[in-house]
């Protein structure tokens, strides 16, 4: 048993910050956690760099929506509600959008484009079975791209080790990032923070 669950189980680096954590981003506690070897940092930089930028063959409301749920399915609130204080707002995600892709399906009303569907279907897959059907596989690559699929599988992978770290490292969240009982408790339709 943990004796504070409010405290890293991981040592953080400490300011003042060098190259290392400053090309990850901002000094999160995630970032301050990998900073602590530049070499695996540096790694993390690189893939960064890449599934975060233009260059992916996801948008960047697709991408969102597969960090958003594979951290949801983690339990990984630290890594979710990063991304949902930095980036719903700019994936033009409504609050029952994020609501469902924290506790809900991509049957549910509020997914109304064919393409988001399959993306959350494919994710959700993804995570339950590590695989996907030809039926599954032919509704992603037909939102997506068979490169966005790819991409799509990636970021998935990616985004279990970082739950992974998340949680096991017992990284607290981030000032202004939301929880998950905060957003399951605001109404339908209800602005989202940040």
């Amino acid at each position: 048993m943990l004796r504070n669950p409010n405290q890293s189980r991981v040592p953080l680096v400490e300011p003042p910050y060098d190259a290392a954590l400053t090309a990850l981003g901002p000094p999160i506690s995630l970032f301050r956690a990998f900073a602590h070897r530049p070499d695996r940092a540096r790694g993390i930089q690189g893939w960064g760099s890449y599934y975060l930028s233009r260059r992916c063959a996801l948008s960047l409301r697709h991408r969102e929506l597969v960090i958003d749920r594979t951290t949801a399915l983690c339990g990984a609130e630290y890594e979710w509600g990063i991304h949902i204080a930095l980036f719903a707002a700019k994936a033009a995600l409504t609050g029952d959008q994020v609501r469902s892709l924290t506790a809900g399906s991509p049957a549910d009303a509020c997914w109304t484009d064919p393409g988001d569907r399959a993306v959350l279907a494919a994710v959700d897959a993804l995570h339950a079975r590590n695989d996907l059907t030809d039926e599954e596989w032919a509704a992603v690559t037909e939102a997506v791209g068979a490169d966005g699929a790819v991409d799509l599988m990636l970021i998935c992978g990616w985004y279990h080790a970082i739950s992974y770290v998340a949680r096991a490292a017992r990284l607290t969240p981030e000032p202004g990032s939301p929880t998950f009982e905060a957003i399951s408790r605001q109404p339908g339709g209800a602005a989202l923070p940040g």
